[in-house]
């Protein structure tokens, strides 16, 4: 389930990049090949789609990381179940030696 999110999350970043790209804060961009106002596609009509279309892909976006962070979650087991270790007594553990201090090196003379 994480891996399809994850594509999912791909999918979608590529799609608000493009859309972002296309848009031009100045009135240029894809609006500005479509400046005709009898045409379909007009220019208040395509800026409208383009930002409608980043909003959306913005809030997918949104949706899709926090299902994967629960997907994530949900799969993995705590940290306190895998490091359980097994001391039987106090008898068992062996004490640990401390290591042999460092020679200082002698300073050169003058």
């Amino acid at each position: 389930m994480y891996t399809f999110i994850v594509v999912l999350i791909i999918i979608v970043s590529l799609l608000l990049a493009m859309v972002v790209l296309v848009q031009n804060s100045k009135g240029g961009g894809l609006a500005a090949n479509f400046s005709a106002p009898t045409q379909v596609l007009g220019a208040r009509q395509t800026a409208d789609f383009l930002e409608k279309a980043t909003w959306w892909l913005g809030g997918i976006l949104v949706v899709l990381c926090m299902a994967a962070t629960v997907s994530i979650s949900g799969t993995r087991t705590s940290g306190a179940d895998e490091m359980q270790t097994e001391v039987t007594s106090v008898s068992d553990l062996t004490p640990v030696q401390p290591a042999a201090p460092v020679a200082e090196p002698m300073a050169a003379e003058e």
